[in-house]
């Protein structure tokens, strides 16, 4: 796709800008960002749970806002390597990715790709929502590659695990994408190592206690506080299936309380 003209400077700066408020900068011209719609806003949630859980990602956000300049400040929808520190990120996300949704502004979309990749962005990765979903991958000095469903993206040095494209838009495959990354943070590489794990300690008593390694895991990569109480009752848990059902809530819910509630 042909990049649109970048427009002239402004007069904007990133001190000009608070936390909360709508716009975006770009070479210090004033950028209003619309709320998302609900398909993108599902997106959004689908891509943030598949990124943050990735075992060789420390970090990652929703709406973080970057400032490699001081006339620039972009905020990706999701982006990866977002420091728990108050204020705009300094610097540009090694990877970020955007949802165009219904009502997409399309020079507004180019702008923000040419400003990620010129800050040092390694990817934009533009998933399309209107027409045939697909995943454009935008690379700096790179052509343009279009991923669709079954195919897969891949982040090397930033992501361990390939992404399938329809994971960022589709919940049931974000969902298999989380939980195969937060098994591997809990040092399985999937359900059925847990099983063989199982096998090999003793069928019933290794499954219930890999399986409750991997809850708690999953409580801890979701930056959840876990009471003593809370370890206590997943430790003692002896049924398998309830244990593996947890783990799939962990991934879906908003809070810990939220994983128990139809136990």
């Amino acid at each position: 796709m042909a990049r649109l003209p970048r427009a002239e400077p402004g007069p904007f700066r990133v001190g000009d800008i608070a936390p909360g408020d709508r716009h975006e900068l770009s070479r210090g011209n004033a950028i209003y960002c619309a709320p998302t719609g609900g398909t993108a806003a599902r997106g959004t949630g689908y891509g943030f749970e598949l990124l943050d859980s990735d075992p060789a990602v420390e970090s990652a956000g929703v709406d973080a806002g970057f400032a490699p300049t001081e006339d620039t400040l972009r905020a990706p929808d999701v982006s990866v390597g977002v420091p728990d520190v108050p204020g705009w990120v300094k610097g540009a996300p090694p990877l970020a990715v955007e949802y165009a949704g219904t009502g997409q502004d399309e020079a507004s979309l180019q702008s923000k790709i040419a400003d990620l990749l010129e800050a040092g962005t390694r990817w934009v990765w533009v998933v399309r929502l209107v027409g045939p979903r697909c995943v454009e991958v935008h690379e700096a000095g790179k052509p343009l590659v279009v991923k669709t469903v079954g195919e897969e993206l891949t982040a090397p040095g930033v992501l361990k695990n390939p992404v399938r494209a329809e994971a960022l838009w589709d919940r049931k495959a974000a969902h298999e994408g989380t939980l195969r990354n937060l098994l591997q943070r809990a040092g399985y590489e999937s359900v059925d190592a847990i099983r063989q794990e199982g096998r090999a300690e003793g069928m019933a008593k290794g499954l219930e206690t890999g399986a409750a390694r991997a809850v708690l895991a999953a409580f801890e990569a979701r930056e959840w506080q876990v009471s003593a109480e809370v370890e206590s009752r997943v430790l003692r848990c002896t049924d398998p299936v309830q244990l593996l059902d947890w783990l799939r809530r962990a991934i879906r819910v908003a809070s810990i309380d939220e994983v128990f509630e139809k136990a």
